[in-house]
């Protein structure tokens, strides 16, 4: 697939609402793969949202070191939320910046996967602040938003 660019803040897609995406055809599933494809192709990135990559629909990829590949989510929303974890966390469209923002120690989520498939998966510890950071992206909510001390 493709390798997409990484828009940086203050790209305006950075700051738009994602809109839900009605049909999962050979586009959407295309772009999940180039989300993914990028993704991989990041050494220090562990999720990735579609507006990051200038695509306004409700989709990310996440994928942690332990992954053999990424996940997809395709119209994600978080069900619950337990608990509270500091994480120091950046993002590739605000790179030189950091900062300790508060997370969920775990969420469940539900999405549908590239089929049209729903699932509901449990997330803790870094996975769990790894969603809600891409989850914030598809509201346009960047992680220094959240920052509690940089």
């Amino acid at each position: 697939m493709a390798i997409r660019k990484v828009q940086e803040d203050p790209h305006p897609a950075l700051r738009a609402k994602a809109k839900p995406i009605k049909v999962i055809n050979e586009r959407v599933r295309r772009q999940a793969a180039d989300l993914a494809d990028t993704l991989e192709s990041i050494d220090i990135g562990i999720g990735l949202a579609a507006n990051q990559v200038g695509l306004l629909w409700r989709m990310f990829v996440v994928r942690l070191p332990e992954d053999e590949r990424a996940t997809i989510f395709i119209n994600p929303e978080i069900t619950e939320r337990e608990g509270i974890q500091e994480s120091n966390e950046g993002c590739l469209s605000c790179p030189g910046r950091n900062g300790i923002v508060e997370r969920p120690q775990s969420v469940t989520i539900r999405a549908q996967d590239i089929g049209g498939n729903e699932f509901t998966l449990k997330a803790e510890g870094l996975r769990a602040a790894c969603i809600c950071h891409e989850y914030d992206h598809l509201d346009g909510i960047l992680f220094y938003d959240r920052v509690t001390t940089e």
